[in-house]
């Protein structure tokens, strides 16, 4: 961001104060206002725990304190992800920039890079990340494996925060984006992909209303809804990924509680793939399903 805007220490500590008390009140997680503080005032977090920035004459702002404000309103109102409104989130080592436009990386997807980089036998070659989003998968592999990574995603207004995140993180050169649904604008490169990696939309249409407001009133429906039973997505890209993968290639999604036996059948019945395998996040969940192409 271009300007910035100045603000005595005294009036950010006061609004702080003010911003941790509304939180309370309404049932939102107090930690946000300083995790806000982190990424729009620069401060650090030990200037937040001392409260040493009080006494500074001026902190600069990305914007001014009556639009953080503002959207601090619209967090506890509208329950609108704080991550939205710093326009930020980390992910793995990166900080990635986020918006409606995309689903927020989750911490537990972090584990997808680690199974992608223990099943690799060939780390080099092409790479697909499926439904890239914000780009956190690709950008991740591009960070552990000397692959070339091929990212798709049906969103233009998602892509183009995905190139955002490859250009100010130094991938510009090393993933390549397209637009289109999962494996289509790809289909020049059958056959020759040493691994696919799959954030795909899982959540039960059903479900999506019964999930926090802040993510199906935020985050976009095309990143989550995954058909009647979730799975819709998960099937198709079991269907169509041979064709596209090298024997031996990898297949590593991840998914929700309660699908793992579902997908580990239909990988068996699709016929095309050996050493199926579920692996658990670190709440002990079973959340990703990792397969080779035989």
């Amino acid at each position: 961001m271009g300007e910035k805007y100045l603000i005595s220490g005294l009036q950010l500590w006061q609004w702080r104060n003010t911003a941790q008390q509304e939180a309370i009140a309404t049932d939102v997680s107090p930690t946000e206002v300083d995790w806000l503080l982190l990424e729009v005032a620069g401060l650090d977090r030990l200037a937040l725990r001392l409260e040493s920035f009080k006494n500074w004459p001026q902190i600069q702002l990305q914007l001014p304190l009556e639009e953080l404000d503002g959207l601090w309103q619209r967090r506890l109102n509208d329950r609108l992800p704080v991550q939205y409104i710093a326009g930020v989130t980390p992910w793995r080592n990166f900080q990635i920039a986020v918006s409606s436009a995309v689903l927020i990386p989750r911490p537990e997807t972090e584990l997808l890079i680690d199974l992608a980089l223990a099943s690799a036998s060939n780390a080099s070659g092409n790479w697909a990340d499926l439904g890239t989003g914000s780009g956190a998968i690709a950008l991740g592999l591009a960070d552990v494996l000397p692959a070339t990574i091929y990212a798709v995603d049906y969103s233009l207004e998602a892509l183009a925060i995905a190139q955002t995140n490859a250009r100010n993180l130094g991938f510009a050169d090393r993933i390549k984006f397209y637009q289109g649904s999962w494996w289509e604008p790809l289909t020049f490169l059958k056959g020759q992909f040493s691994g696919m990696v799959s954030n795909p939309p899982y959540i039960p249409t059903n479900t999506l209303p019964t999930l926090q407001p802040e993510v199906v009133n935020h985050e976009p429906h095309l990143a989550l809804d995954g058909g009647s039973d979730g799975l819709d997505c998960i099937r198709h890209l079991i269907e169509i990924s041979p064709s596209y993968l090298q024997p031996g290639g990898v297949w590593l999604i991840e998914m929700m509680a309660g699908q793992a036996d579902t997908v580990r059948e239909l990988l068996q019945n699709q016929g095309s793939y050996c050493n199926i395998q579920i692996h658990a996040d670190l709440a002990g969940i079973e959340r990703f399903a990792l397969a080779y192409r035989s």
